[in-house]
């Protein structure tokens, strides 16, 4: 009878140890770590979709998540400060642009942390990923890369005369020299010919484009982080001059590009989100290859239109969002 007694009594003890620790685990909070490279609305929507995402996996601000949420206003050396802040006082940290993903896994790769990065539109080229998408390091993420082509061919249908399109691109952002090689690839395919300009900060840019725009039919932006935050200036010069500038994404659209057949951020940052789920709940991060965005709708702006008296082609008119009208 005691030994039947002390038998429970261990079973008891056992029970109760494990159902102190499923709910340790079950009310374990996580510090995360937001580092955004620029502030403008592409990343700006990554971020809100990270947090959307992570909430529909479970882990919800003030409940089980803590956010600590820094942007290094595309200053390379503060982009490298924020990353080793984070590196030791978070758990995961999402990084948002390439340069920022680069720091953040030079910051975090000694320790173990884990990396989550989106936004970054070539991550083997930027060496965050192998060929298969995959690292031996803690870090997956996702992509960003523009659908050049569909661009390309959306440009062709409302500009049928054009000959010459503008880029400008910051020199330093690897992302940004991977995909202005797509466009040099591709364009001839749709007779045209790429003007590109560098530059190494947004002061160069209005200088850039007196030199740029007399040379070009229109511009077409790169999902640029440089570029993209001096987007004002950029337009403010090419409405002067009468060129169109096409966007990388809807909101540079509603701020004013023409038209855009590129990235949709908050779905990208929403699927960024459930990969940093699966991180939380144990998967080695490197083990999961990034995922690549699918580009958006196209979408156009009909009163920038007007005001350069472009017509949008019926049927591109037909398969896009005006956005004016949302």
């Amino acid at each position: 009878m005691k030994k039947q007694l002390l038998s429970l009594l261990v079973v008891l003890v056992l029970v109760l140890s494990l159902t102190s620790i499923a709910g340790a685990e079950a009310q374990k909070t996580y510090t995360i770590g937001i580092a955004q490279f620029a502030e403008h609305p592409s990343l700006d929507n990554c971020r809100i979709g990270f947090i959307e995402g992570l909430a529909e996996a479970g882990y919800v601000e003030g409940e089980n998540v803590t956010y600590v949420v820094q942007n290094a206003q595309t200053d390379m050396g503060l982009a490298q400060q924020i990353a080793a802040q984070m590196a030791q006082e978070c758990d995961l940290v999402c990084a948002i642009a390439t340069p920022m993903a680069q720091a953040a896994f030079n910051a975090c790769m000694d320790s173990g942390k884990p990396v989550i990065y989106t936004a970054v539109s070539d991550p083997v080229g930027s060496m965050l990923a192998n060929a298969e998408g995959k690292s031996d390091k803690a870090i997956t993420g996702s992509c960003d890369l523009l659908p050049v082509e569909a661009q390309l061919k959306m440009i062709r249908a409302i500009l049928p005369e054009a000959k010459k399109i503008g880029i400008l691109y910051t020199t330093s952002e690897t992302n940004s020299e991977s995909q202005l090689k797509l466009y040099q690839e591709t364009a001839a395919a749709y007779d045209f010919e790429i003007v590109a300009s560098g530059i190494s900060t947004g002061a160069d840019i209005p200088l850039a484009l007196d030199t740029l725009l007399p040379q070009v039919d229109c511009m077409t932006n790169l999902t640029d982080n440089t570029v993209v935050s001096y987007l004002a200036v950029v337009l403010d010069k090419t409405n002067a001059a009468s060129k169109p500038v096409f966007g990388s994404e809807i909101e540079q659209v509603k701020n004013g590009c023409l038209a855009s057949e590129g990235v949709e951020y908050l779905s990208l940052g929403k699927e960024t989100g459930a990969l940093a789920a699966q991180v939380l709940e144990g998967t080695f991060a490197g083990d999961i290859a990034f995922v690549s965005s699918e580009g958006g709708d196209m979408c156009y702006n009909s009163e920038v239109a007007a005001q350069l008296n472009i017509t949008i082609p019926e049927a591109e008119a037909a398969r896009g969002v005006d956005v004016t009208k949302e």
